[in-house]
């Protein structure tokens, strides 16, 4: 059975930004977890995009 959301934790996908304006096909995504009352801006981390085979940023979308 599937774990209840707690206060303001919250599901959020990041996508790459090299990668969407290079205009290849595909795309690099990942589904984190951020706390909203903490980290209200959008989040940006560096990750490993395997198309590119590079680390870079991936960006919150919504």
């Amino acid at each position: 059975m599937a774990k209840k959301s707690k206060g303001n934790r919250f599901q959020i996908i990041l996508e790459c930004t090299e990668h969407k304006a290079s205009g290849m096909p595909g795309t690099s995504r990942y589904f984190t977890q951020k706390n909203k009352k903490n980290t209200p801006e959008r989040l940006e981390l560096m990750k490993y995009n395997p198309i590119l085979r590079k680390h870079t940023i991936h960006k919150e979308i919504k």
